[in-house]
């Protein structure tokens, strides 16, 4: 059958269409994403603006004709941080259901670190023993660790490349006296969850997702994702801590002349290495691989065990 999943995160809404069917590996069929940045298009209350949810309304709407057009026959749409975080979440939610037809979910912070765990395990499959998983995002930072496909531990920390942006580096580039209060800021923020994760036991292999992790590497000497799924990427703390003595005190024009960095995620890219760094740190963590599937796919995972099931 022909899946589609509408991912509405803080920067970007996706759509990807797969060919599934329960057993076999999706098979990715079309994506496309639009810019749409709803974490600055917030009220000082919280609450999503009047424009914002104007603006999430006509994506979703645009996302759904296009998997109309390409024949998906499930549309699976959520909403991560930005959404799940505003004031008026529900309101807005109601509102895409009664413009668009689109049922769209707030995911929990918990479930998406719990999707994205399904997703990495089946991916490296039972080999690859109790694994942490790090995926770092415009609005929070999900970690999750275990041995099944159910995590033994999940948790999610509003550590988002983005809203850290937005918050503490509004320089561009930034000074180093923000970029060293940032640091300061979010190891105590991430030492605070770190126990909930490391009381489960040490982990045989860690690994990350996410564009943030995906473009660090990819600055680091990783291969890039034109190269195939199936190239083996990895990031070491040696390798992302030159990278983030290099990103930090660059402007946004010039981080987007880096490999693998989009324009529009350049802006974060110093507060995503920043997260990345105190994350492996404080978790003991020497290095990273990083995974070509994530949330998207832990959402079509589920559905089609859902299928199975049914």
């Amino acid at each position: 059958m022909r899946l589609g999943v509408l991912d509405v995160g803080s920067n970007t809404v996706h759509l990807l269409v797969v060919d599934a069917h329960p057993g076999a590996r999706p098979l990715p069929a079309a994506k496309t994403s639009a810019q749409l940045r709803l974490a600055e298009l917030m009220e000082d209350d919280g609450r999503l603006s009047s424009r914002g949810a104007t603006a999430l309304c006509s994506a979703v709407k645009a996302a759904r004709e296009a998997a109309d057009d390409l024949g998906v026959e499930d549309l699976l749409a959520f909403a991560t941080s930005a959404v799940r975080d505003a004031g008026n979440s529900d309101e807005v939610l109601g509102q895409v259901r009664a413009e668009t037809g689109v049922d769209l979910q707030a995911l929990s912070g918990a479930d998406e670190a719990r999707l994205t765990f399904l997703a990495v395990r089946r991916w490296y499959g039972w080999s690859a023993g109790r694994l942490l998983v790090l995926d770092i995002g415009g609005g929070s930072l999900e970690v999750a660790v275990g041995i099944d496909e159910e995590p033994d531990a999940a948790v999610s920390v509003p550590l988002g490349a983005g809203r850290l942006t937005r918050s503490w580096l509004p320089d561009d580039p930034p000074s180093r006296g923000q970029l060293k209060e940032l640091r300061r800021y979010v190891r105590a923020e991430l030492a605070k969850e770190v126990r909930e994760i490391v009381k489960v036991g040490a982990a045989d292999g860690a690994v990350a997702t996410s564009k943030t992790f995906r473009s660090l590497a990819r600055i680091a000497g990783a291969a890039p994702y034109s190269d195939g799924p199936y190239v083996r990427r990895t990031l070491s703390r040696d390798q992302l801590r030159k990278v983030l003595d290099t990103v930090g005190p660059m402007k946004a024009k010039d981080r987007a002349g880096l490999p693998g960095v989009a324009p529009g995620r350049a802006a974060q890219l110093a507060a995503g290495a920043i997260v990345a760094d105190a994350a492996m740190d404080l978790m003991n963590v020497e290095s990273v691989q990083v995974c070509p599937w994530a949330l998207r796919e832990g959402v079509i995972l589920r559905r089609l065990d859902w299928l199975v099931g049914d």
